[in-house]
């Protein structure tokens, strides 16, 4: 059972690519709610230009999205140069790199879960909580967020999976770096590019799996119990 046996150079890929798909899944989680608000309550001109951005990850090839990300956020880049200088942020070819195009391109499924959650709140609610004085912020904070609480869960999962998986945009941005860029999705890759790697590549997917299920169980158990509280409300 030897070829089961993790390196120590695999087991940093492993704990990257938790680091990476969980800090993109909570940095991004207060954008998308906001997002999600905007689309599912807004009533301005542009929203479905806004959509159209917001999802454009989904349909675009991974690697179109990655170079995008490299002209705007390298070093060089408008956004990337300003940040580097003023704040020290660099995200090209670092980890942190990694973390936003698995942020980028995982966002559009966290959006579109909490969305359809925040539509089908029942109105009436919000309504029946402001004519007893509430304001509109106590009444989101007590009443639409704790209703859409299990779409929020349901979407932070489907962002980290995705951001566990994420292979074309992240390799693209940051290139694939042992203990700095290499996820497991990159790992897997370099296994099935030289001899012999295919025990690694295959110890790499089992884990993969294992994690992914578990994520998708986790996110079952806390919907559930999200769902239970706010029936009993």
């Amino acid at each position: 059972m030897d070829w089961l046996v993790l390196s120590d150079a695999e087991w940093t890929a492993i704990r990257l690519s938790l680091r990476v798909s969980l800090v993109a899944m909570l940095a991004s989680l207060p954008f998308a709610i906001a997002i999600a608000m905007l689309l599912a309550r807004g009533r301005f001109w542009g929203k479905s230009i806004l959509n159209g951005v917001v999802h454009l990850p989904l349909i675009l090839p991974p690697v179109v999205t990655g170079f995008l990300l490299l002209i705007l956020f390298g070093k060089r880049g408008p956004i990337g140069a300003f940040l580097a200088e003023y704040t020290g942020i660099v995200f090209s070819f670092r980890w942190t790199g990694a973390a936003l195009a698995c942020a980028v391109m995982a966002f559009p499924l966290m959006v579109r879960s909490i969305r359809l959650s925040i539509e089908a709140v029942d109105r009436r609610l919000e309504q029946a909580a402001a004519t007893l004085g509430a304001g509109p912020q106590w009444v989101f904070l007590t009443v639409t967020l704790p209703l859409v609480l299990p779409g929020i869960i349901a979407g932070m999962i489907l962002a980290f999976a995705k951001a566990m998986g994420e292979f074309g945009a992240t390799i693209t941005f940051v290139s694939n770096i042992p203990g700095e860029t290499q996820t497991l999705s990159s790992a897997i890759y370099t296994f099935t590019q030289v001899p012999g790697g295919d025990a690694g590549a295959f110890r790499l997917t089992l884990i993969s799996i294992v994690i992914s299920m578990a994520a998708l169980m986790v996110s079952e158990v806390l919907a559930n119990l999200a769902a239970k509280k706010v029936d009993a409300v």
